[in-house]
């Protein structure tokens, strides 16, 4: 089914196009990732089909009540609003009884005898039932304590960034919708959540359309690829890794085009300057047609991205760790760390948000006072630390200005001098960006003048704290390049598998309670050795399962004891009893569904009774078992 079509859309912020004649088709079985440089309008893009902006030129036709639901990259939220009320803050009916009903529960959990509450909440309750929303609300809490949240009453404002990007994707995915679009999912998510999220955006029915940096994540959800590049959309079928190959074939062809149209050109261009006359309609033609192809060209160039800064010179000690330890508070972050840093060693550094893996960058590089132990720094370091957020950057400066300041020119590893203009150009920032203040640029844009400002300073020792949030791909690629040609030192904190895939050697995992795990090797070595101990352990469990059914094997014969003989007579009709008591309480519970204070006793009840249940079918199998056993001996 047809949901969106574009019809030559145009949209500038300039006198330059930004987007220029964009088409395209979206379908209710389209899985679509957006990739192309920062600044080349992809979130506009996704702005537009959204409906948040509106083009300039063109025309947008939609499915006959389209539902859209919109993930920004930037999160909008009110700081007073609590966790579910920004989860049920979407269109529609359901969605709004679903943010009632929540408001009044919390009222009552402060005044339960207030009538009006109560006879609000019934109203409220006959209404979800109606509107089938106690689905949506089941799953709503379910997705959200998966990612981490589980503090359903917490307020927006006192949330961190991922979290409430947290929030407001599990907006976007319970509220009902045709269309979901994405803008940047994964930024700011533990590896573990963006597993979930890829099994959860893949199960979903409707269309999706994504803009993110993952091409992990690209690669197992995408059937088709947009490329924005130079205002124009190309599109291909099929995931990430597909799109490389036919981008390839593409570009193959663009230039044979391109080589066949000079070789006319030339051809054509002999015979004009021989004096060719428009006398006849033949000729008038033929001057026609060289016109036609001296204006035209098919563009071949990609934007590319040089990095072959010089760094300066290493010594053998780089940085030494001995006996670390931090703690804020009660909260132990890093216990009893050593490690001895070596050159051209790429360590990434995983573990969930919060666990401290920005804090261990900090105390190395002296930003931070360890609690306890000591850092080595050697005397040839030269730092260049990329940190998450872009402090730095000041909004009143201008592009040039900023490199500027850093250097106004930079060496090569060839020995070549180049100026901070040309390295501003190398890196995408042509003619008139170069003197357009910070704050015009895009977020993608900034972190990528960041990156060339860090890279301006010749390190030696490299510190990356989560470097791909906001990147674009072609960037990564490159920087990932740059890296394995870098001669020294990189640390690097990423959630961006495909990236620690990339560039790692090996591996510090924050596992909790101040434990870094090492492990020699990329991301997906540390997978499969988790994967490994995981297998190790239900091995471990099975055996210890086994080990009472082997000492009794040992033992010369078997007999119940005095009260697993009474157990075993009575233990049939203990469960019979169980079970009719769970009955009943489940047909008491659809009974009292209105009463909100005698539900609560009748959960709690049946749970009790469920664990009672639980443990006699473990006994009941216990008790057979060994009763096969003694007649068998």
């Amino acid at each position: 089914m047809n949901l969106i079509t574009l019809e030559n859309i145009y949209k500038s912020y300039s006198e330059k196009p930004l987007l220029e004649g964009i088409k395209l088709n979206i379908t209710d079985e389209d899985k679509i990732g957006i990739i192309g440089v920062n600044g080349t309008g992809k979130s506009t893009l996704l702005k537009i089909i959204a409906g948040v902006e509106e083009c300039d030129k063109g025309t947008i036709t939609k499915m006959n009540g389209l539902r859209i639901a919109y993930l920004p990259q930037h999160i909008e939220f009110n700081d007073e609003d609590t966790v579910m009320d920004h989860v049920f803050n979407g269109p529609g009916e359901v969605m709004a009884v679903l943010r009632d009903y929540e408001h009044v529960l919390n009222e009552m959990k402060h005044n339960s005898e207030d009538s009006k509450l109560t006879d609000r909440l019934l109203k409220l309750t006959a209404k979800l039932d109606a509107l089938h929303g106690w689905e949506i609300e089941s799953e709503a809490k379910a997705i959200l304590t998966k990612i981490g949240i589980s503090d359903f009453e917490a307020k927006m404002g006192s949330l961190s960034g991922g979290q409430r990007k947290r929030v407001a994707f599990c907006n976007v995915l319970i509220t009902p919708s045709d269309l979901l679009i994405l803008d940047e999912p994964t930024n700011h998510m533990d590896n573990d959540i963006i597993d979930y999220m890829e099994e959860l955006i893949k199960k979903r029915k409707g269309g999706v359309l994504m803009i993110t940096h993952d091409r992990y994540f690209l690669d197992r959800i995408t059937n088709k690829i947009f490329e924005v590049d130079r205002g124009e959309l190309f599109s291909y079928d099929g995931n990430y890794s597909t799109f490389l190959e036919k981008k390839a074939e593409r570009m193959q062809m663009m230039e044979a085009l391109e080589s066949k149209r000079l070789n006319l050109y030339r051809n054509e261009l002999a015979w004009i300057k021989r004096g060719a006359k428009a006398r006849s309609t033949k000729q008038k033609a033929r001057i026609q047609r060289f016109e036609e192809i001296k204006n035209t060209s098919y563009a071949v160039k990609e934007d590319k991205m040089e990095m072959n800064t010089a760094s300066s010179r290493l010594g053998k000690r780089v940085f030494e760790l001995e006996h670390i330890s931090k703690s804020f508070g009660d909260n132990l972050i890093i216990k009893d760390f050593s490690h001895i840093f070596t050159k051209e060693e790429r360590v990434g550094i995983i573990g969930n948000n919060g666990m401290g893996k920005s804090t261990l960058l900090n105390i190395i590089s002296g930003r931070l006072q360890p609690d306890s132990g000591e850092v080595i720094k050697g005397e040839t370091v030269k730092l260049g630390y990329f940190t998450q957020e872009n402090v730095e950057l000041d909004g009143n400066m201008r592009v040039l200005e900023y490199i500027k300041d850093t250097a106004e020119y930079v060496t090569t590893n060839d020995g070549t001098k180049i100026t901070a203009s040309q390295m501003l150009e190398n890196f995408l920032f042509e003619g008139p960006l170069q003197h357009s203040f910070i704050s015009k640029l895009s977020g993608g844009e900034r972190r990528r003048l960041y990156l060339l400002k860090v890279l301006m300073e010749a390190p030696n020792v490299l510190f990356l704290d989560e470097p791909t949030n906001d990147l674009d791909i072609q960037t990564l690629t490159i920087l990932e390049d740059y890296l394995d040609n870098f001669g020294g030192t990189v640390v690097i904190i990423s959630h961006d598998r495909y990236f620690l895939d990339r560039t790692a050697n090996r591996i510090f995992s924050f596992e909790g309670k101040g434990e870094i795990l090492e492990l020699v090797g990329n991301y997906s070595d540390y997978k499969d050795y988790k994967e490994f101990k995981e297998e190790q352990l239900q091995e471990e469990v099975s055996k210890k399962k086994e080990e009472p059914k082997q000492k009794r094997e040992k033992q010369q014969k078997l007999k119940f004891s005095y009260k697993e003989q009474k157990e075993f007579e009575t233990i049939d009709e203990d469960i019979a009893n169980c079970e009719a008591a769970i009955e009943k309480l489940e047909s008491d519970i659809n009974k009292q569904g209105s009463n909100f204070v005698k539900l609560q006793e009748l959960f709690k009840e049946k749970e009790e009774m469920e664990g009672k249940l639980e443990h006699l079918m473990e006994r009941w199998e216990y008790l057979n078992e060994l009763y096969e056993e003694i007649q068998n001996q």
